[in-house]
């Protein structure tokens, strides 16, 4: 059960903060996420109580409201209200309302609620992976059931993102300018003096164990005492990450050479500091920018 009870939250939630995105749009304000999900959740605790099931936002409903003057939560309460009093007082007429009129009803909302031209607009401007997950999501839903679609859903698009975080990542070594002719400089290559000792290479993108391999294919040159590692594009490390730059310290004590990280954001500190990995490289080998991270390879020639 607790597989279905996540995938149910999960949907709820989605569902009931695209019924506010929905409504944003008609009335031109901006929701609290934080309070529609807390007053969901209490909602529906309460509900279960008494019986009843999950119920979350609804896009039909909600444009239905906004277009007939609904602009607060009060709309949405008397909403509630108006269809408590006519569970209570109105049911046996309810009886008498012809089914066609109601299947009527009903596909007309399914229709509203299908977004078939947003549907068609991603088929066309989409990427073709995103329309991969869009068109197995649809199958699944129609041929299965709407769990097993958002479960499959998720863990595609979870994929789908992994691998894009690992296209970006990248590894470039830096060109010294005073290496270079006037007429071979371009906007690529790094305006710094490079010491003749060091060697420097940029990290861009999450060190994550989808970019680990790549980061890995140094070219160590004959020479070099430093290696320098600019980490300011670097805004996450997983474990992976940390395994690939300890393997990377330990290939530069094995050659003699001195590793220096310079510009270490939050989060692969936090990494580093509590997997000890500051202690193995040295505080005094951690610096604030690349010109401190220079002079302080200057010093070790």
């Amino acid at each position: 059960m607790i597989s279905p009870a996540f995938t149910i939250a999960i949907l709820a939630s989605i569902e009931s903060l695209l019924s506010c995105v929905v409504s944003d749009g008609m009335i031109g304000s901006h929701h609290r996420s934080n309070a529609e999900l807390v007053g969901q959740g209490v909602g529906n605790m309460m509900s279960a109580l008494f019986g009843g099931i999950p119920a979350t936002g609804a896009i039909a409903r909600t444009a239905a409201n906004v277009k007939n003057g609904g602009r607060t939560p009060i709309a949405g309460m008397m909403h509630a209200v108006t269809l408590l009093l006519i569970l209570l007082f109105l049911m046996p007429y309810a009886s008498l309302i012809p089914m066609s009129c109601l299947a009527s009803i009903l596909i007309m909302v399914a229709y509203n609620m299908s977004g078939w031209r947003t549907f068609v607009h991603m088929l066309k401007k989409a990427p073709k992976s995103d329309i991969a997950v869009l068109v197995i999501t649809l199958v699944l839903t129609v041929f299965f059931d709407l769990v097993v679609a958002i479960e499959f859903g998720m863990v595609l698009a979870a994929f789908l993102f992994l691998k894009r975080m690992s296209d970006v990542a990248a590894v470039r070594q830096w060109v010294d300018k005073d290496s270079l002719d006037d007429n071979e400089l371009s906007e690529n290559t790094d305006l710094k003096h490079v010491p003749n000792n060091t060697v420097v290479y940029e990290i861009f993108g999450s060190l994550f164990f989808g970019a680990a391999n790549d980061f890995l294919n140094f070219n160590h040159e004959e020479g070099k005492n430093v290696l320098i590692l600019r980490m300011r594009n670097v805004p996450a490390m997983d474990i992976s990450g940390l395994e690939a730059l300890e393997e990377t310290l330990e290939i530069c004590q094995k050659r003699g050479m001195t590793l220096i990280l310079s510009h270490v954001n939050k989060q692969p500190y936090h990494v580093m500091e509590k997997a000890g990995f500051i202690e193995k490289v040295g505080q005094e080998n951690l610096c604030e920018n690349i010109d401190a991270s220079l002079k302080r390879a200057a010093s070790l020639a």
